[in-house]
């Protein structure tokens, strides 16, 4: 196991220190649980840093109401406002 110091702002710090004692956990045990989590949902073959692109549009035929409908059709339970 690696021992590391790290800064962290106070506010962080008591927040991380509350969690710990809710649970009855060390500090310590809190970083970790938080670097697996990140970890966890970032892993090393994601490229974060590529710029996304918007996909190429799909036709997919003439719309099925006339525009002047859409409106009301997008509401929940489609009467008109």
């Amino acid at each position: 196991m690696i021992k590391t110091q790290v800064q962290i702002p106070d506010e962080l710090f008591h927040r991380a220190k509350q969690i710990a004692a809710a649970k009855e956990w060390s500090f310590a045990e809190i970083v970790r649980r938080g670097l697996e989590y990140m970890t966890r949902v970032n892993p090393p073959h994601r490229q974060s840093n590529r710029e996304w692109l918007l996909p190429e549009p799909v036709p997919m035929g003439l719309p099925l109401a006339p525009e002047e409908d859409w409106t009301m059709l997008s509401h929940d339970d489609g009467a008109p406002a």
